[in-house]
This record gives structure tokens, sequence and C-alpha cells, in this order.
């Protein structure tokens, strides 16, 4: 049959052949063209995110000792979200949260140091489908590499304080190229030990110490050192910034910078408390976002994803996230705000929810879960095993903060019983945090709000259904989903000290 169509075809005037075969080159040149302008027209994404820095220590975001120049910057340059959240305070899950747009016990890494459940898919998998080229340069906190399958471009997991920590200079090939990129910049800072950044710039006996933290000589001594690495991290982000304009991809990248989680202060990472959950969130996108600009809508980190396919054209609720949540539906636990992105609207959630895995952390209860939901005005917290106290190497540390925080408090009732419900719940709080944003005053018992909290508690619960959320059970499956080598040597704090007890 080919070689009587050949026969055939040979038969056509040369003349023929010869104006189909220039016709289908000129097809084919044009579809190249198309597919070129394609990629000129989709934005570049350049998502830099700190670690373990508390949402309003930069000048953005109220903090006027900080010095952030690079973070103001990119503030009048784009949009700050004054109510943007997290889901955990802690690193791992909120990476991998903001990778996968689901939610920490639905997605399985829940606890710290842990992995998501074989099959879940990541904004990898997502963007490598538009021909994005999706990079990560940094601190690598996600598992399993099949799930988050990321170009690596070097960088230190946990930063020592020696030599270079991250070599931003990597990032300028991906920058230079032709197709759409995707970058994430993890920063290691100020995620503790504090050993970077300009301490000389910051005299401890000139800071404002802010109301949720005690007064002391080492809450000062931390607070400059704190306060140098944000500056260093600033710094960073500079560098991020510049290598984008010498690139001449400026005007055609979107960039965040994000906060993450709260620091290790007291009454932030590792809590449900907005000093935790909270976090600074600044977009810049020329000519789509109005520069210098504020949006207060309830907005959380697994909203993110979804708003970034949607903003390159692609449908988020046509995703299959590769599982699925109780009720068997497998798209995104976020929800795009790009209409909000782009100044359209001030609203996006009713709610947005927080949990607290304790078991797995370092020096950690043997079960401490903690849950909560807010409103715009309104959050409230249920600590499932109340009965129990909370332990971290905070709380742990002999000689450190918290145990000079409750000595230098013991005169004063007031400070000294709100220093101790770090480690003393009760079963339930509740707190308008609007008037009360860090959240000191237990309303839970006030008549006046009980069908507030009724409200809340229902929204809570049903969350954790959809979840798949068990509370307590959930809490004590936790080492399950850790990485080995985190799992099988953890022991809570109780039982560390029967141990010693024992041995002794």
């Amino acid at each position: 049959m080919f070689f009587q169509n050949f026969k055939y075809l040979c038969m056509w005037p040369k003349k023929i052949i010869f104006e189909a075969i220039f016709s289908l080159f000129l097809i084919l040149i044009a579809f190249i063209g198309f597919a070129q302008n394609q990629h000129e027209k989709l934005p570049n994404i350049l998502l830099f995110h700190a670690d373990d820095m508390t949402w309003r220590d930069c000048g953005s975001y109220g903090n006027p000792d900080v010095i952030t120049p690079q973070i103001s910057k990119l503030a009048e340059e784009g949009m700050c979200f004054d109510n943007m959240h997290n889901t955990t305070a802690m690193c791992a899950p909120t990476r991998m949260m903001l990778y996968s747009g689901l939610y920490p016990v639905r997605n399985g890494a829940y606890p710290n140091h842990s992995m998501v459940y074989s099959g879940v898919k990541s904004l990898v998998h997502y963007f490598n489908n538009l021909d994005y080229r999706v990079a990560l340069i940094g601190k690598v906190h996600h598992e399993p590499f099949r799930s988050f399958p990321f170009e690596f471009l070097g960088g230190r997991h946990h930063d020592d304080g020696n030599g270079v920590d991250i070599h931003l200079e990597r990032i300028k090939p991906l920058l230079q190229q032709d197709n759409p990129f995707f970058l994430v910049v993890s920063s290691n800072q100020p995620h503790t030990p504090w050993n970077r950044g300009p301490v000389n710039q910051y005299n401890k006996d000139e800071i404002e110490v802010p109301d949720y933290l005690i007064d002391s000589e080492k809450t000062r001594e931390d607070l400059v050192k704190y306060y140098a690495e944000i500056t260093y991290t600033d710094s960073l982000l500079g560098v991020c910034m510049n290598y984008l304009e010498e690139a001449g991809k400026a005007d055609n990248t979107i960039v965040i910078f994000t906060s993450e989680q709260g620091s290790s202060f007291p009454f932030a990472k590792w809590t449900c408390y907005d000093l935790g959950l909270k976090t600074a969130f600044i977009v810049k996108w020329p000519e789509k976002i109005e520069p210098e600009t504020r949006n207060s809508a309830l907005t959380q980190y697994v909203d993110v994803l979804p708003t970034l396919l949607d903003a390159v054209g692609k449908d988020p609720e046509s995703i299959n996230t590769g599982i699925t949540d109780s009720h068997g539906k497998s798209d995104f636990d976020g929800k795009s705000f790009l209409s909000v992105l782009l100044g359209e609207k001030q609203t996006h959630r009713e709610y947005v929810f927080g949990l607290q895995t304790t078991r797995g952390i370092f020096s950690g209860s043997i079960c401490f879960p903690v849950r909560s939901v807010r409103s715009n005005r309104y959050k409230y917290i249920v600590n499932l095993n109340s009965g129990s106290n909370f332990y971290n190497l905070v709380v742990t540390r002999t000689g450190g903060i918290y145990q000079q925080w409750l000595a230098k408090t013991l005169g004063n009732e007031r400070r000294h019983e709100y220093v101790t419900k770090y480690q003393v719940r009760p079963k339930e709080e509740l707190y308008d945090v609007k008037n009360d944003p860090f959240e000191m005053h237990n309303l839970v018992n006030v008549e006046d709000l009980e069908t507030v909290k009724n409200e809340l508690k229902n929204e809570l619960f049903k969350w954790m259904k959809q979840q798949g959320d068990k509370g307590i059970e959930t809490e004590m499956n936790a080492l399950k989903r850790q990485v080995p080598e985190k799992k099988e040597s953890w022991m809570g704090y109780e039982e560390e000290q029967n141990n010693q007890i024992f041995q002794n």
C-alpha cells in the first residue's frame, strides 16, 4: 500500500509537491513561534520562604526594630496579605502543605520530620506538566522524593554558621533560560541556632520587647541574634531580586515572600496561636498587582498552589492530587484566591484551621494534640489531652528562656499565669483576635460567646472529619508518619525522665 501511494505521489507535478512541502514548513515554523510566545506569556514564579520567622518581625508587618529593606521594597512593589495562615507551626509539615495544596493529616505529613503518603503529588508535577522548569535551592524538608521531585540546585539542610550556606549564584542559569521556571528559595534562617547576620546592627538595650514576650536579659540577647538572622535572610531575598533583574525576567515573574511559621520563642512555633500559625505573605506581579497594597482576606497555605495554577491558566479544580479525603474527593483542600491577588476582592475564606502534633518533636510530650479554627474575629482552640502538660525543647532546656520567664514573673500573678499557660493549658480556649491579637485573655467561659464557641467548634469537627483526623488516635500514630531515622529513636519527654530515674 505504501509503495502504491508513493508511486501515485511521484506522479504529482513537482510544483504542487514543492508548494505542499513549503506550506508544511511554514505551519511548523508558526507552531514553534506560537509555542515560544506561549512560554513568553507564562509568568515565572519565584517563591522565597524564611524558616521560623514570626509574621510580624519585619518592618512591613509592624516591627520597626528589625532591619529588612528588601522585604519592605517588595511590599512597596506588591501586595501584603494581612491574614495568611499556616495550618501547623512546624517546618516540614508547613512546607509539604504549601507544595501539595493539602492539609497535613490528609497528605500524611502532620508530625515534624515526616513524609506524605505514597501517591501524593506536588507543584513539581503540575508545573512540569505545563513545561515549567521546577527547581529548589536551600533547605530540603520534604519526603519522599517521588512526591517532591524538585531539580535540586544545592544548599544545606540546617546551617552550622560556617562558610556559605546557600550559593545563590547557582540560580542564574535557571533564570536566564527560555522556558518558564518555578524556583523555590528555601532559607535556613532565622531557624535556630542563630549564628548569622549583622548582630552589631542591634543594641539589646534599645530594642522594644513585645508584650507576648517577657522582658529579660536572655530575651533581649536572643532577640538580637534572631533579628540579625532575619536581616541576613532579607539580604538573600535582595540577591535573588538582583539576579532576576539581571536576567531580564523581573517584569514577568510572580515573586512571593513568606515568613513560614513562628519563631521558637514561647507561644509561637509548636502552637496553634497566631504567633505560630500566621505568616507574613507578600506577592509582587508587575502589571497585575497594584503596588503598595494590603489585603485582609482570610487565606491559608493550602490556597497558594491552586492560586498559582489559576494564575498561569490551569484550572485548579481539574487537578487530581493523588489522594482522596474522607469524602472520596481527590481535589485540593485549598482554593484559588486569584481574584484577591488581583485586587478584585477583600474576602476569601470564612475559616482557617490549625493543628499541632507534639508527639515526635524533640523533647515533646507523649501525647498533646491541639486543634484550632479561626474566623476574622475569633479563634477557638481545643487541647485534646489537656490533662497532660505540653513539653518541647523550649520548656525542658535547663536555664533556658522559659525557665527564666517562670522565675522572673513569680512576683506578678498575671504575667506568671500567662507564662504557665504555655505548658499547662485548659481543655478549650477562645480568643477575640481582633481586640486580643496575641491571645492572652481566654474568653471560653464568657456566656455571651457560647454561641460563637459552639459554631466554631462545629466547623472544626467538620474539618477534622473531612481530613480523616481522629484526634488523639491520630496523634498516637504520628511516629508511623515520620522518616525512619526519626521515629526509631524518638522518646517522649516524660519517658526520657522516667528512664533517667530508673537508670539512677
